[in-house]
């Protein structure tokens, strides 16, 4: 049967399809997505970092330990007792703190242990709460002889490293501090960690603590995106690589 004309044109206008690419589009496309697959699994990582302090946390609110006399570091978030003294004269206001969007300080508290060495005890956050920022909170102790309870923590630490010098006088305004840094300005020996102050102890401030940074799930959605990206850039390149040829 002859070929009609309608016929022969709309093969030739489909053509026939060939996939090629340039090395160069290649190249891009393989870097980009080692680049995407990288971040994804970085923060897979992150969301197993993650687990692990989230879960930690969640664990650390179960039973109370006494502090160890080698005042070795414990498990961080384990809840530790220790007894001692406030010492309300030489505070410390950790400045760069917010809660819920509102600026302040903590309130870092030496607990002068019967040896002299110190935990340092973290009372919780005070908001500035007045016109100027450079009015200090009232954060008055008493002294007696007391023991308390709470979690084993680091001191937080900034995203980037700047240095910041202490204000003079007490109590003392100081930015991310580490504790040889508190132990130079005490005089003393000081454990390595802070305590949060437990919420049912009394002389503390607002101490809604949580695991710090995001849970895991927004570092594990994080990484689908990277993932999503790398597929996405291969697919580009596929459909980019397949060309047209017109039929003859």
């Amino acid at each position: 049967m002859p070929r009609q004309a309608g016929e022969y044109s709309v093969a030739a206008s489909k053509g026939r399809r060939t996939f090629r690419v340039s090395p160069w589009l290649t190249v891009l496309t393989a870097v980009a997505c080692a680049l995407f697959v990288s971040l994804g699994r970085w923060q897979l990582d992150r969301a197993e970092q993650k687990r692990v302090l989230f879960e930690g946390f969640a664990s650390g609110a179960g039973s109370v330990q006494a502090l160890p006399l080698s005042f070795e570091p414990v498990a961080r978030y384990q809840r530790v007792s220790v007894s001692g003294r406030y010492d309300g004269a030489r505070q410390f206001l950790l400045d760069n703190m917010s809660h819920d969007g509102q600026p302040g300080f903590q309130v870092l508290t030496p607990l002068v242990l019967d040896d002299g060495r110190v935990v340092i005890v973290n009372r919780g956050f005070v908001a500035f709460g007045t016109a100027s920022r450079n009015e200090r909170p009232p954060i008055e102790v008493g002294g007696g002889q007391r023991r308390v309870a709470g979690r084993a923590d680091s001191l937080p630490r900034p995203a980037v490293e700047l240095e910041a010098a202490a204000s003079a006088g007490w109590p003392r305004v100081v930015s991310f501090p580490r504790s040889a840094d508190l132990a130079a300005a005490l005089g003393a020996t000081v454990h390595p960690q802070v305590l949060l102050l437990d919420a049912g102890e009394p002389e503390g401030f607002l101490r809604a603590w949580t695991a710090p940074g995001l849970p895991p799930d927004r570092h594990i959605g994080y990484a689908v995106q990277w993932f999503g990206f790398a597929a996405a850039v291969a697919v580009i390149w596929l459909v980019l690589g397949f060309r047209r040829e017109e039929v003859q």
